[in-house]
């Protein structure tokens, strides 16, 4: 086992690394909720439509499922720190893009540079389990695990307040500047990467097949409401990702240097994370689709609340919260009944929340209830996931693994979005511009279902005796870390038990 000492920072502290990835991870999740809010507004601006303002959504993600299993892949090696630089260098680099953009497709071109930034979180998992080790690593996995849901949590409403009183340019031009501050944390405190300098061999046909695959699958999900989901050309995006998805999985399981390893992806505690990503994180993206969409319906309606960005992005905020508050919980849980309860009872706390909401929407105290316990629900399976991976793959496959898990809850993410507004699209009538209401009592339903598979594939599928690594340190982590990084603002791998859990 390494340590920290002698890797090339004069006295490299556990914390000020843990803090500095974690202001790194935290600016990309921010970062990657900026496009939501502000749709409507860049389309008035820009003289688009609201379908094609909608691309500023669709690129990024069709960016960042693309390039971060490669990145991952490439984070394998002793590049790691690296590769951090460049993913949150090119979120600099797209705010800035988008940030001073004139027309459209210059800030298409942002938000696709930005999408980069998704291979960020998984390298900062690896580095963290490299770099550290014993409690510290536990906690910085942990706290890192946690970032997707706060950062959606903050993201919506300093949007929405930025949007409100400022140019939407401003927004990218603060994500730059938050950018910024995450790198130089970065080089101060990151030390050079301990990995042993063995050459990656990057599979360039498995890259190629798994970006076309879930580009034409992504592109299908978003645009399939708007097109229509029984155009050729929705059919024909969706028969080319199957396709193609299905020779990738032949190239992947034949080659000695696999992009993404599916023989460790097949381990029963992998696969129940990856299964259980895609699962969640429809319920997520509905239930945060929904809330923006019904609190800013007019209340002339019959229902909806009108509410502004700015209150929108309020009633958001206890995602945030929720989400740290849930690792109290599951430090609990995971300690005494192991990491699948705590996947399982996320599962089912998400589900059960959207279940509540489907029939009491009739107050915006009741929506704000929803964000909370999404975020405890959230931030429960997202910080069992990466444990039950880390726990279950060796130290140099740490990037690839997470990678992946990444990328199913970003098409979890898109499925979901995608689900809501073709529930709601279809229970609009024809000429008229807002749903009934049942729509949204149906489509909060949908996202329960979707939890209640996660539910089963986490009982189902993880062992009982899968290795956890606690989660639940990382509330008062958090807490301590943010403290500290206003602070400094201003002035090694863990053992593999290659025993194979299936």
């Amino acid at each position: 086992m390494s340590t920290t000492a002698d890797l090339g920072a004069a006295d490299p502290q556990p914390r000020n690394i843990t803090v500095a990835l974690m202001i790194g991870a935290l600016t990309v999740s921010v970062t990657s909720t900026l496009g939501t809010p502000l749709i409507p507004t860049i389309a008035d601006s820009q003289g688009v439509s609201l379908e094609t303002a909608q691309w500023l959504l669709t690129i990024t993600m069709l960016v960042g499922a693309v390039v971060t299993p490669v990145i991952g892949r490439l984070g394998d090696g002793a590049r790691r720190a690296r590769l951090l630089h460049f993913t949150l260098g090119s979120v600099v680099a797209g705010s800035l893009v988008a940030g001073t953009a004139q027309h459209f497709p210059q800030l298409l071109a942002g938000r696709a540079i930005q999408g980069i930034g998704y291979a960020t979180v998984p390298l900062a998992i690896a580095l963290a389990r490299e770099l550290l080790e014993g409690e510290q690593q536990r906690r910085a996995i942990a706290a890192l695990s946690i970032t997707v849901a706060v950062g959606a949590g903050l993201g919506f409403p300093v949007t929405g307040l930025i949007a409100e009183y400022a140019d939407y340019h401003t927004a990218f031009l603060v994500a730059a500047a938050f950018g910024l501050m995450a790198i130089a944390l970065l080089r101060r405190h990151l030390p050079r990467s301990a990995a042993e300098h063995v050459p990656v061999e990057l599979d360039w046909a498995g890259a190629v097949l798994l970006g076309v695959g879930l580009g034409s699958l992504l592109l299908a999900i978003t645009k399939g409401a708007g097109w229509g989901w029984s155009e050729p050309p929705i059919l024909g995006l969706l028969s080319l990702a199957f396709l193609t998805l299905a020779c990738w999985g032949v190239v992947e399981w034949r080659t000695p240097h696999a992009l993404v390893d599916l023989r460790l992806s097949a381990r029963r505690p992998v696969l129940g994370a990856n299964l259980t990503a895609v699962l969640v994180g429809m319920g997520m993206f509905m239930g945060l689709a929904l809330v923006n969409r019904l609190a800013q319906t007019p209340t002339s309606q019959g229902y909806g609340f009108s509410t502004s960005l700015v209150v929108t992005g309020l009633v958001l905020l206890p995602l945030s919260v929720g989400s740290v508050v849930s690792q109290r919980i599951a430090r609990a849980m995971a300690s005494r009944f192991g990491m699948r309860t705590v996947l399982a009872v996320g599962c089912l706390v998400v589900g059960l929340s959207l279940a509540y909401t489907a029939g009491n929407h009739d107050h915006l105290a009741q929506l704000a209830l929803l964000t909370v316990l999404l975020g405890v629900g959230v931030g429960t399976t997202f910080a069992a996931m990466p444990a039950l991976i880390v726990a279950s793959v060796p130290e140099h496959r740490t990037g690839s693994a997470m990678s992946l898990n990444q990328v199913l809850r970003t098409v979890g993410g898109a499925l979901g979005s995608a689900l809501a507004a073709t529930i709601l699209a279809s229970h609009t009538p024809h000429g008229e511009r807002f749903p009934s209401e049942d729509a949204f009592t149906t489509a909060f339903l949908v996202g329960a279902l979707a939890c209640v598979g996660g539910l089963i594939v986490s009982l189902a599928v993880v062992p009982p005796s899968a290795a956890s690594t606690p989660a639940g340190a990382a509330v008062e982590e958090l807490e301590l870390l943010m403290e500290e990084a206003a602070a400094g603002a201003g002035t090694g791998p863990s053992t593999f038990d290659g025993e194979d859990d299936r």
